[in-house]
């Protein structure tokens, strides 16, 4: 049986990643969500653990398109768009980090069928730790990179905690976000972002980029109404995010009672996950493997792509060779 054969699973109508040569699909639950397959064909044959790539906030399936191929070398590895992102859509109850978490659920359940190895970035990171404390038995490993945490006291970059208190006030954040929707042109989000989540802008890929920018331009809001829609949204996102760090305890011991091999990986130049407390994550779980990276952002799959393939395969290499 073939992807698009299973019940509520059909081709995507529209791709974004075709640089990349992956398939597209749109599969029903509880409303259509959109994912990519990197390793088309291998459905099935492989007996390694498969991969589910979970992206951050304001991301998409677009962040693992330069390292998901190589990565699917041997087993499945998939990525998903959430709730509300990418090409998924979502509402204000959808969006939020625990709904996210129980879409990632199902699935894995309902559309891998077996335990995975998730691999979350940022707010995905998060989600794949809500996920794995409550549905261990469905994951078989879990990769952090720069993942969201609990920010430790200290100096904290004042762009990003400016901007995350406008997302956090009422009235405030929806006149902020609503704005910045309809008055960047896609090319002045995407560089904006470049210059947020990477330490060397200069580094993108120029193929991503385009990708990118037709990404936004796809998802532009045409009206102030649609605006407003899609600012109450990722609000709904930010904020539930931002309720879960501020669980410091609760948070911190799901991580603690994950029982299966972690590996994060860290930029040592993350303006939004300060290094100081990926380390202090590390330090609480001792059994975690941990790679930090000198002069690498936020997103170090899209920054330093084949150092990011390097960490991850060695890894999968040493805890899952069958």
């Amino acid at each position: 049986m073939t992807i698009s054969d299973r019940a509520g699973t059909r081709p995507a109508p529209e791709d974004f990643a075709a640089a990349w040569a992956v398939q597209g699909h749109v599969t029903d639950l509880d409303g259509p969500v959109h994912w990519i397959e990197f390793s088309p064909g291998q459905e099935g044959t492989q007996r390694k653990p498969p991969i589910v790539f979970v992206h951050g906030l304001g991301g998409s399936h677009l962040n693992w398109c330069l390292i998901g191929p190589a990565l699917a070398a041997g087993r499945r590895a998939v990525a998903l768009d959430l709730h509300g992102f990418g090409l998924t859509p979502g509402s204000v109850p959808t969006v939020t980090v625990q709904a996210n978490a129980r879409l990632v659920s199902r699935f894995v359940r309902e559309v891998i069928g077996a335990p995975v190895i998730l691999v979350g970035n940022s707010m995905g990171g998060l989600i794949s730790i809500l996920h794995t404390a409550a549905e261990p038995d469905t994951v078989a490993g879990v990769v952090l990179i720069d993942p969201a945490l609990p920010l430790p006291r200290g100096r904290l970059d004042p762009r990003v905690t400016g901007q995350f208190l406008l997302y956090a006030l009422p009235g405030l954040g929806e006149v902020f976000v609503r704005r910045y929707m309809m008055q960047r042109s896609p090319e002045q989000a995407v560089q904006q972002l470049l210059e947020l989540c990477f330490a060397d802008p200069s580094r993108a890929n120029p193929t991503m980029t385009a990708a990118e920018i037709a990404l936004i331009e796809r998802r532009k809001p045409v009206s102030p109404h649609q605006a407003t829609v899609r600012a109450r949204t990722f609000l709904a996102a930010s904020r539930s995010l931002l309720r879960v760090l501020g669980l410091r305890g609760r948070y911190r011991a799901m991580m603690a009672g994950i029982d299966v091999p972690v590996l994060l990986i860290g930029g040592e130049d993350d303006r939004l996950v300060p290094v100081a407390a990926m380390r202090q994550a590390v330090a609480r779980n001792p059994r975690w493997e941990s790679v930090f990276l000198p002069a690498v952002g936020h997103t170090p799959m899209l920054e330093v792509p084949d150092d990011t393939i390097a960490i991850i395969r060695d890894w999968l290499d040493r805890h899952f060779k069958n």
